[in-house]
């Protein structure tokens, strides 16, 4: 059985490969990539590198031939991810692809998360393909917020307009693992995975995480929105980054991180790494 995966190259995608390689023979492994220079690694370890794009059509087709599962994991490109969703989707079906596993967003048809719509709407499109699928809905990463906890260490301040919002994150780590359990073992099919971390935190206790391990004091200071985005403009950041970094928070204060399902956990076999690993990682 061929897996292929899709952006093999980015944080996650790497990941997963070296999940599936403790598992598959390398040349069952197919990384679909756009730059082959950056798979050379991957390519030296037998692993079967394919270039194409999320744009083209054509390409896919021939990189996704003989494989049988495949990872497909969201593009990078917020605003432009439903048309290459569904040229992968698309590529998929015509060259016999038997089972696509998508990395989506919490409660991504229902969520009011500013990032949901195009989750949505590729798990849609991905139920109406025809394909058998699996969804895996990934809370937060618990990595996003490496520089957070390197600017709050050195400031010894979190400013956020999340509120007393929790987030159910896990380490990139977790997630890959999980979808490589999923891409290796059977009874998957057309099931959606809420998938995040077993324990959820709020900034009042990132913070206190931070000073934990620098054993320097450290705050959380809760802002509104449009305080948020005025400090982010004066420091440098642009109107849509602003807007958007105050959306997400947003959304994290209205709980829509918040979920602690425990289906991460039951596909690894094991409790997820808890958020205070993370801090340790980055600030040792």
């Amino acid at each position: 059985m061929k897996i292929g995966v899709t952006g093999a190259t980015g944080q996650l995608g790497r990941l997963v490969v070296q999940h599936l390689l403790k598992h598959c023979q390398p040349e069952d492994v197919v990384a679909v990539v756009r730059d082959p220079a950056k798979a050379a690694d991957l390519a030296g370890q037998g692993v079967t590198v394919r270039v194409a794009s999320y744009d083209d059509r054509a390409a896919l087709e021939v990189a996704l031939a003989g494989v049988d599962k495949l990872l497909l994991i969201s593009s990078n490109e917020v605003g432009r991810r439903i048309p290459q969703h569904q040229n992968v989707i698309n590529a998929a079906r015509a060259v016999g692809v038997k089972h696509v596993v998508y990395t989506s967003a919490p409660k991504a048809t229902t969520s009011s998360l500013v990032l949901a719509p195009e989750h949505k709407a590729t798990e849609e499109y991905l139920a109406a393909s025809g394909l058998t699928y699996t969804v895996l809905r990934n809370n937060w990463y618990s990595e996003n917020y490496t520089q957070t906890i390197r600017n709050a260490a050195a400031s010894g301040e979190i400013v956020s307009a999340a509120g007393n919002g929790r987030v159910a994150s896990a380490t990139r780590a977790d997630y890959a693992e999980a979808a490589a359990v999923v891409l290796t073992s059977e009874g998957h099919e057309n099931k959606v995975y809420e998938l995040g971390g077993d324990q959820a935190w709020d900034f009042y206790e990132l913070a206190a995480m931070i000073a934990e391990v620098t054993g320097r004091p450290c705050t959380y200071k809760a802002v509104e929105a449009a305080e948020l985005v005025e400090r982010m403009r004066q420091a440098g950041a642009d109107e849509g980054t602003a807007a958007f970094v105050a959306a997400l928070d947003t959304n994290i204060a209205e709980g829509a991180l918040a979920e602690v399902t425990g289906d991460l956990s039951r596909l690894l076999g094991r409790p997820t790494t808890p958020m205070q690993e993370t801090v340790k990682a980055v600030l040792q």
